[in-house]
């Protein structure tokens, strides 16, 4: 029984992962991206410590917003500042963080689900 989720062909799917990379819809990404369901793009962050509002810069004038916010530490999970946390709540953007594995397989449980997804993920 083939228990794949049906995700239509226009989507960004996490196909895979590797150290320095991620592959999106065939495409192969080196360094951090952040994925959303029309596209996928260069993230220029190097460090999940030094993450500013400003990082999140493409993701804040979405319309419509994103539902939920994956962030992708890398490869263990890290504590995201409350001062951050609460500015990405202030610009109506609920992140959840944690380690960049279980934030591509939780995008695409999502995105299967049809939820207004993005993931930003730092590589492993």
């Amino acid at each position: 029984m083939d228990i794949t989720p049906i995700i239509p062909a226009d989507r960004q799917v996490i196909d895979t992962y590797g150290p320095g990379i991620f592959r999106v819809s065939n495409q192969v990404h080196e360094g951090a991206v952040i994925v959303q369901p029309g596209q996928t793009i260069p993230w220029p962050v190097t460090s999940f410590a030094a993450l500013t509002l400003t990082d999140f810069a493409p993701l804040l004038g979405l319309d419509p917003k994103v539902e939920v916010l994956l962030v992708g530490c890398g490869p263990r999970m890290q504590l995201m500042p409350s001062a951050l946390r609460r500015q990405l709540r202030e610009a109506g953007i609920v992140a959840d963080v944690m380690d960049s594995p279980a934030a591509c397989r939780t995008y695409n449980i999502l995105l299967a689900e049809g939820r207004r997804v993005a993931a930003a993920l730092l590589p492993v």
